[in-house]
């Protein structure tokens, strides 16, 4: 009764499930309060699995690409390192320089004597006596000045005996051409006076001349440097040991330097170049001076060239006869070619240096050596400027090895 009681209760309760017939094996609903609710629709509790069957294949192959490729690129750049590494270890590394002319200016020092600008002896013209000297050594005298008198007795006599046969010669000239133009005498008689009367006239005027010499009178200006006669003094005319010197005269301003430049020099030294003279008597002083000549020649005794400097003097602090240096500085564009020292060596085919070719390998260049300067060597043949040349090179160096140039060492500072 309690059953039906309930069960009418329970149909009063939910009028909302007339009609529906319940599952016989249904439980009652007051013991299906912990049943979960049915999920409502739209709202999927799983992943779609074609997605996850799709797209989970393609990032794996991507995340296996990418490491792949990552370990190749890491492998090729050690085996690139490895390489570059085992190259630089196995190629040798060599110091080079670069042979250059040597066109810096040189000294040239060569000796010589100063000569004056214009120097000579004075000789008689005339034979006589001396009757005065108006000069002595030491004196400077201008170009025209009388520097001394002679004494000239026979020329004055031969001069006295050619001017009477030049005035009778006159005379007797000029009466045969008034008899000639009358027709008096014949024209061969007038042309032999006429011809007489002009050899009396040639010899009066040379001993004219002749008489003229008895004044001596200085040539050029400047100083007397010898004086060999005095009052008195016979003089004959002449020169050398025919005659009698009378004065020595000179010109020392400005002086000449004559010195002999060998022939390597020779190319170098032309008209105009300077020069410095130096003399012992005169320490830490040079005089200016240039080249004003050259002989153009060489002597080919000797193998060298005359040339003459010209030093100013304006002050008469040098004298003709002093010795001295002449001092060039030459610039040579011909220049040879020169190396240090430390880059030769002397093998079985001859003297030879170790260059660097353009792709960085050896060459063993046989080479014409000149002079040897101590630090370095003069290159006559064999080299071009600005070659590589390999400094102090080992038998290791074969010909064609490859090599690696160091890079210049910077001074410090």
């Amino acid at each position: 009764m309690k059953k039906q009681k309930h069960n009418g209760h329970e149909h009063d309760g939910h009028s909302h499930d007339i009609g529906r017939t319940p599952s016989p094996e249904a439980p009652p609903i007051e013991d299906r309060h912990d049943v979960p609710r049915a999920p409502q629709r739209g709202a999927p509790t799983h992943p779609p699995v074609r997605s996850v069957a799709v797209w989970g294949p393609i990032a794996a192959v991507t995340v296996l690409a990418l490491v792949v490729t990552i370990g190749v690129w890491r492998r090729v750049q050690e085996r690139g390192q490895e390489k570059a590494f085992t190259k630089q270890a196995t190629q040798l590394e060599v110091n080079v320089v670069s042979a250059q002319r040597d066109r810096k200016p040189k000294d040239l020092i060569l000796p010589g004597t100063f000569q004056a600008f214009k120097e000579t002896t004075i000789y008689p013209r005339a034979n006589g006596y001396v009757k005065s000297w108006k000069t002595d050594i030491g004196d400077n005298v201008k170009e025209g000045q009388l520097l001394a008198e002679i004494e000239t007795p026979e020329v004055d006599q031969q001069l006295a005996q050619a001017k009477a046969s030049y005035e009778i010669a006159k005379v007797t000239a000029d009466r045969w051409r008034d008899l000639v133009g009358k027709k008096v005498v014949s024209k061969q008689e007038y042309d032999q006076n006429e011809k007489a009367y002009e050899g009396a006239k040639a010899n009066y005027e040379q001993l004219q001349k002749l008489q003229g010499f008895k004044e001596i009178i200085a040539p050029f200006s400047g100083t007397i440097s010898a004086r060999n006669i005095d009052v008195g003094t016979l003089v004959t005319a002449g020169t050398g040991n025919a005659g009698t010197p009378l004065f020595r005269i000179v010109q020392s301003d400005p002086l000449r330097v004559y010195v002999y430049a060998p022939q390597e020099n020779a190319p170098s030294i032309h008209e105009g170049l300077a020069a410095k003279i130096l003399v012992q008597e005169f320490p830490g002083q040079n005089f200016a001076g240039s080249v004003t000549r050259t002989a153009g020649a060489l002597d080919p005794q000797s193998r060298t060239m005359q040339l003459e400097v010209q030093v100013p003097n304006h002050e008469g602090r040098l004298y003709a006869g002093m010795y001295g240096n002449v001092k060039f500085l030459l610039a040579d564009e011909n220049a040879p070619i020169v190396v240090p020292a430390n880059t030769f060596l002397f093998r079985t085919e001859g003297p030879q240096v170790a260059t660097v070719t353009k792709d960085n390998r050896i060459h063993w260049q046989a080479i014409h050596v000149g002079r040897d300067f101590g630090t370095s060597l003069e290159v006559l043949d064999g080299l071009t400027e600005d070659t590589k040349v390999v400094m102090n090179p080992t038998d290791d160096l074969h010909e064609g090895t490859q090599v690696q140039i160091k890079p210049a060492e910077k001074p410090n500072g």
